[in-house]
């Protein structure tokens, strides 16, 4: 199932994400409100900001691909 092209533009946006990080996620099978809500607030510090979460779980899934 494919997403509006404004939904991803909006997580686009908000996430400050680039064209790599979005077609990371479309590949991994994320919806874009799922990206939007995965945005880190200020008393949750610990938690990876969007750009970082998708690049960890893209290299996770990559490497459990050749192992």
């Amino acid at each position: 199932m494919g997403y509006k092209p404004e939904l991803w533009a909006e997580a686009k946006k908000k996430c400050r994400l680039g064209e790599k990080e979005i077609q990371m996620a479309k590949e991994m099978g994320l919806n874009p409100k799922s990206l939007i809500k995965n945005i880190p607030n200020s008393r949750e510090q610990w938690k990876l900001s969007v750009k970082d979460w998708i690049h960890e779980m893209y290299e996770d899934r990559q490497m459990k691909k050749k192992g």
